[in-house]
């Protein structure tokens, strides 16, 4: 007797275990059910020999090792620059000793995100350049930024892309494209706590920053900071300023300064 009221005691001691996780999986399956019922909206342009890309920059090279009709399973062999295409920048990118690729910590991937839409000013000066008063004023109409934030500079640029306009250069050869001001980086990064920024264009820096420093500073900066950022996002006028997630998939190369992403958008 003594036996099975031992054996009873244990069955209802697993039983409540087994329960008590399958409760805990039960809570995830349910916020992914929340988040199939969102708008999913890719931030990621298709990449190919083609694309927009750094003036310094080989575009990428690929050789079918292997094909279906030939050996029974399809191979590419490929060469590109880590930063190619809509791809993460990690801050030993520009600072000697901060973290590598595999380093950003997986927590960091999936973030709230925020959307400061300026591609009105943009469209009437492509010089544009993000201020601290620009953030300031948005805080003002949706609240202030969440610590542990992605924060998104919408300018509208990816809709220039693949069209001769994307550099937006002037007959002198100069280019012409909206950045964030290291005030501004400055604010989100340090006084805000972001985790992480991004951008439609090639740079963080203003192309009238660059000329005048001759460096990417507020580039410079951000990783600096030992924050990532990622370039060359796409759509993000089609977000709201507030109330998404950013989901980034990052490959896990050792020591690497960045790679392509696929990047996405889980809104409301």
């Amino acid at each position: 007797m003594k036996k099975i009221f031992l054996i009873a005691i244990l069955l209802t001691g697993f039983v409540t275990l087994s329960m008590g996780k399958e409760a805990k999986v039960s809570e995830i399956q349910k916020a992914l059910a929340t988040l199939q019922k969102g708008k999913w909206i890719d931030l990621t342009h298709t990449v190919n020999e083609s694309i927009p890309r750094f003036g310094s920059f080989p575009s990428l090279e690929k050789e079918a090792l292997y094909k279906v009709k030939d050996d029974g399973f399809f191979v590419y062999k490929n060469s590109f620059v880590t930063q190619y295409g809509t791809h993460i920048d990690v801050p030993v990118h520009f600072v000697d000793g901060k973290r590598t690729l595999e380093q950003i910590e997986l927590k960091e991937l999936i973030l709230p995100l925020v959307v400061i839409n300026k591609e009105k000013e943009v469209k009437k000066n492509p010089d544009f350049i993000l201020k601290k008063n620009d953030i300031l004023a948005w805080e003002k109409v949706n609240g202030k930024i969440p610590q542990g934030s992605f924060v998104a500079f919408a300018s509208g640029w990816s809709k220039k892309w693949g069209k001769e306009d994307f550099n937006n250069k002037d007959s002198k050869g100069v280019a012409h494209t909206p950045g964030w001001s290291i005030e501004a980086l400055d604010f989100v990064l340090n006084e805000r706590g972001a985790t992480a920024i991004g951008h439609e264009t090639f740079d963080t820096d203003a192309s009238s920053d660059v000329i005048k420093n001759k460096f990417f500073e507020s580039e410079k900066f951000v990783l600096d900071q030992d924050k990532y950022q990622i370039e060359l996002l796409n759509n993000l006028t089609l977000l709201p300023e507030v109330g998404g997630i950013i989901i980034i998939g990052v490959p896990k190369f050792e020591g690497y300064p960045g790679f392509p992403v696929r990047a996405f958008a889980i809104v409301p």
